[in-house]
């Protein structure tokens, strides 16, 4: 795939959802060998550019640290123990690759049909000493951890040399070490291929693309060249940092230390950890000149303008991260400075990297640790948790691997753990609940930070959900991951969840984990500040996903690089100008042809027949199934007296009622966002929804006088304010319409995938129920 430089793509692709595919903008960086896809999947346009089927077996990712089999190895003596894991471990192995084939169209895993019970069975770490199928304990157990005590072996961050040792056996006997492994070969052997990365400024994430495309070939490159000791791969990789330094023909940036960009830190940080991998990972291999050379490099222009950043002195504002900043932002640059200030320890004579480790971890601790809410979503937005969990999962990998603690960046937010659960739930089958910005190309930033949660936490469910995701192919994986993990994600998961932070207040509900046709809903209200301004005026925005496609969705971000897109979230900020970021581009209520107040602090309501997946992928919903979410939107709006907005999963789960009830003293707007073909019917009460060769038909019940559907393009009102710059074109996408003149009315919207087998006769159309009275059993 050609590399993509632009920050959003959002005007160089035809994307109906502008950049709102949170795995496009990977794809657009990742290089999977091209495979033959096992299944085909139903021709979709959809919010972003399909990619080719990529087969799981060619996935790249996994690891582990050892702490958890080292805590097996005490758990774990007797030959019982031992024949049973090895008989839970060869059960999964029999299995091979529990996903089949990844979508074509939202890069999400297709598993089979079936029952297993022998592999598909409850998440479980096994215990086990056996090293044909665990990593053995690290020998580096310090007594009274230090941060600049650091172990006597290199490497030392991430994968410490018992780790690389015990890493060809592992392989050998798990398939997804295996499928990983000869992905990751697969991948840099066409990385060798490419020029070295061209210095490119973007304007709104400067050099934040090529430096993390450098920190994925570095990384792929170092992984290859240890388990090969072909002498190429140190090369090439010599020549990736040599040109990031400015030594080749031609330069690279300008030429003083603000090479690597530090005005905005994300790059500088970025790139830091590109060489700390390279200078400890390759460290026995390169001479001393070179060794030299890359810390030389590293300190010039990273670390040194991380002193900056830290200091009191710091007139171009490089720094402003480390204070009061609780997401992607703080966590991406102390993980830089910290995995480079790791890697020259012992080498370096200047003093800088003791210096910097008594900055960056107790700053990541006040700031970075405590991006997920109580509940455990993260600060900013979905796409940006993929950003600030690879940052803390590698820094505090890096700092328990060298020196032997976290130093409690895993446990000072007692809730970060949970984060790894928000991740599960804001995915759905047609992509995530991708509300809000999606931030710039990912490159080396995956979900695999889920791994190391998973070995971190106990939480085997986070392993075996992201061991089948597309990106999970990369050399992370191969440490974080624990080949001594059996079971399936889905044995006893809920099918909903319900996150009520106060800033926070969504809720996800769906009928499969395993089912890449289910229905999935997800809907929100939470506050609409301090949320890094990567938010949307959104309180009631919804999106659903059934039949394979998403019907209603997000259009995502906006050009990062438009006047006033980042400058505050005050009610009279620019960013509110902009058609993806205002109330009228979301999937909600718009009163007065207006924005919603920032102030806003909804209440919510929710229930759920707690149903929970069984060991099988196929799911055998019940009859009386059912989850709810009700959200008092009020404080959201100007110009109502009350407002509550209902989503209701009804008839099994096999149909969506979205029920607004509201008082307004000005016009009335109910909206939601398709790229779907929009036949609306005579009487304007039904609108029948066509994407392929799946249709969906949506229904105004009970329709207040004067309501209909009506349809429009997604673009701004001429009456709206002009914003600073022109918008991004949503084309392919139509806006599902029901417009009323001020007044008090109930709006119920009823939503019905047309599922095959499924008769006329088998859909419900509930009867009229106050939200004040819904319940798990009413309306239906």
């Amino acid at each position: 795939m050609a590399t993509n430089y632009d920050a959003l793509g959002s005007q160089a692709r035809n994307s109906p959802y502008g950049s709102g595919d949170p795995y496009y903008n990977e794809s657009s960086g990742y290089i999977t060998p091209a495979r033959s896809p096992k299944k085909t999947i139903s021709k979709w346009v959809k919010f972003g550019v399909p990619v080719a089927v990529v087969v799981i077996a060619g996935a790249v990712l996994g690891g582990v640290l050892g702490s958890r089999s080292s805590k097996n190895a005490s758990a774990s003596s007797s030959a019982a123990a031992s024949a049973a894991a090895t008989s839970a471990i060869g059960a999964k192995n029999d299995v091979g690759i529990f996903a089949t084939a990844t979508d074509s169209q939202y890069l999400v895993p297709i598993y089979p049909m079936t029952t297993n019970t022998a592999a598909y069975t409850t998440p479980t770490f096994v215990s086990t000493t056996d090293t044909n199928i665990a990593w053995p304990q690290d020998p580096f157990q310090p007594s009274n951890p230090s941060p600049t005590q650091v172990r006597s072996d290199r490497p030392r961050l991430i994968a410490p040399t018992y780790m690389w040792d015990s890493l060809p056996n592992l392989i050998q006997n798990d398939p997804y070490l295996s499928s990983w492994n000869n992905t990751i070969f697969g991948n840099a052997t066409q990385y060798y291929a490419l020029p070295p990365v061209v210095y490119f400024l973007d304007g709104g994430n400067g050099i934040l693309d090529p430096a993390r495309e450098i920190k994925q070939r570095v990384k792929a490159f170092s992984y290859v060249y240890r388990l090969t000791n072909d002498t190429k791969w140190l090369d090439r990789t010599y020549v990736e940092l040599q040109n990031a330094a400015g030594n080749l023909t031609g330069g690279w940036g300008p030429d003083n230390s603000t090479k690597w960009n530090p005005t905005h830190f994300l790059d500088t940080a970025e790139l830091t950890a590109a060489y700390a991998i390279a200078y400890d990972w390759l460290y026995n291999a390169w001479t001393p000149a070179q060794r030299s050379s890359i810390m030389a490099t590293m300190i010039t222009y990273g670390l040194s303008n991380g002193v900056i950043a830290y200091s009191n002195n710091d007139p171009e504002a490089y720094g402003w991260w480390h204070t009061g900043t609780e997401g992607n932002w703080n966590c991406v640059c102390n993980n830089g400075l910290t995995m480079g200030a790791l890697a020259i320890l012992g080498d370096d004579t200047t003093g800088i990297a003791t210096q910097l480790l008594a900055l960056t971890i107790p700053d990541a601790l006040q700031n970075c640790a405590l991006a997920p809410s109580s509940d455990g979503t993260w600060s900013e937005t979905a796409n940006y948790w993929y950003f600030g969990t690879t940052a803390h999962a590698e820094m505090a990998s890096s700092l328990l691997t060298a020196t032997g603690s976290s130093y409690d960046l895993l446990s000072v937010n007692p809730d970060f753990q949970l984060t790894g659960q928000y991740h599960m739930y804001v995915s759905g089958p047609g992509s995530l609940f991708n509300y809000g910005d999606c931030g710039p190309n990912k490159y080396s930033t995956t979900a695999n930070a889920m791994m190391f949660y998973g070995e971190q936490y106990n939480m085997p469910q986070y392993q075996l959900f992201q061991r089948d995701q597309f990106d999970a192919a990369e050399p992370w994986s191969m440490f974080w991951y624990n080949p001594a993990v059996t079971g399936a994600f889905w044995d006893g998961l809920a099918l909903d969840h319900f996150f009520d932070n106060s800033t926070d207040q969504w809720g996800s509900m769906r009928s499969s984990w395993t089912d890449e046709n289910a229905l999935y809903v997800a809907v929100k209200a939470g506050t609409l500040q301090g949320h890094q301004t990567h938010n949307d005026l959104d309180c009631g925005d919804f999106v659903v996903d059934a039949l394979g496609v998403r019907w209603f969705g997000e259009l995502g971000s906006g050009d990062y690089n438009s006047i006033g897109y980042f400058s505050n979230d005050s009610q009279i900020s620019e960013r509110w100008m902009y058609y993806r970021k205002m109330t009228e581009g979301q999937n909600t209520i718009l009163v007065n042809q207006s924005n919603q107040n920032v102030a806003a602090a909804p209440t919510v309501t929710y229930g759920t027949t707690a149903d929970v997946q069984g060991s099988s992928t196929v799911m055998n919903v019940p009859g009386n199934s059912s989850a709810y979410f009700i959200a008092d939107l009020a404080s959201a709006y100007f110009d109502v007296t009350s407002f509550s907005r209902g989503v209701h999963l009804i008839n099994g789960r096999k149909q969506v009622l979205i029920q607004d009830e509201i008082n307004a003293s000005a016009s009335v707007m109910w909206r939601a966002h398709t790229n779907a073909t929009v036949l609306v019917s005579s009487d304007g009460l039904t609108a029948t929804l066509t994407i392929g060769s799946a249709t969906t038909i949506v229904q105004l019940l009970n329709p207040p006088s004067g309501a209909n559907f009506t349809t429009t393009s997604a673009v701004r009102f001429p009456t709206d304010p002009i914003p600073p710059q022109p918008d991004q074109p949503n084309d392919g996408v139509t806006v599902l319409v029901i417009s009323l003149p001020a007044g008090s009315y109930t709006l119920e919207v009823l939503i019905n995938p047309q599922w095959p087998g499924m008769s006329s006769s088998s859909y419900t159309t509930p009867g009229a129920v106050p939200l004040s009275q819904w319940s798990l059993t009413s309306p239906s």
